[in-house]
């Protein structure tokens, strides 16, 4: 987790983060049947997926540019993402870059088996796992 401003996050930035954590561990095989759908419908061309938790946890796309001049602003603390988004391997990994009060947090992990086989083993659409995995998130984080 990359934190900007404060030094000491209170209780509740650190909960959102144990929530996320407890998520992604719950829903791995849906995360990554979105992820590689998400994939296959836009490939990069729309940035790496993030997870922005405020209002209510939604998924968005970051840009590799806007990653990049954020990791300006912020004194090259970033970079170590961008080594992330650059050696990432959608067809074995998920990366998801989650999005809090002046925080980031990088969740990367390879499911088993691989998410293109996620994606047919859960057998539902993008737009379906997105409005039900953003509703589960809704759910256990806020």
């Amino acid at each position: 987790m990359i934190q900007f401003g404060s030094t000491s996050p209170d209780s509740g930035e650190k909960n959102w983060r144990h929530q996320l954590n407890q998520f992604v561990k719950a829903n791995q095989q849906e995360l990554a049947a979105l992820a590689w759908g998400l994939w296959l419908e836009n490939g990069d061309t729309k940035g790496t997926l993030g997870l922005d938790i405020k209002p209510k946890p939604h998924f968005v796309y970051c840009p590799k540019q806007a990653i990049e001049a954020l990791n300006n602003q912020v004194e090259n603390k970033l970079q170590e993402i961008l080594g992330v988004v650059d050696a990432h391997k959608p067809e074995v990994e998920v990366l998801i870059i989650g999005i809090g009060e002046g925080q980031i947090k990088i969740i990367q992990f390879e499911p088993d088996p691989p998410p293109p086989i996620c994606f047919e083993q859960v057998g539902a659409d993008v737009d379906t796992l997105l409005e039900r995995i953003e509703q589960g998130m809704a759910e256990q984080i806020d």
